[in-house]
């Protein structure tokens, strides 16, 4: 309990520095377990990449032969 009212107290006195570990803990939890679950719903298939050619063709506007 000693801990508890000790954050309790931290809190209080804090709340911005609380309110900004708070913050930061979902910063670094969030990409540890939301991107492992994004990649297990990645499809199997993966789309092939353009030609290198065709893509300097759009970004310069010139079609290339």
């Amino acid at each position: 309990m000693a801990v508890m009212g000790k954050l309790r107290m931290f809190v209080v006195q804090e709340p911005v520095v609380a309110a900004s570990c708070l913050i930061a803990g979902f910063g670094l939890f969030l990409p540890a377990v939301v991107r492992p679950i994004l990649d297990s719903f990645e499809s199997s298939k993966q789309v092939p990449a353009p030609p290198l050619s065709d893509v300097v063709a759009g970004m310069t506007g010139k079609k290339q032969e």
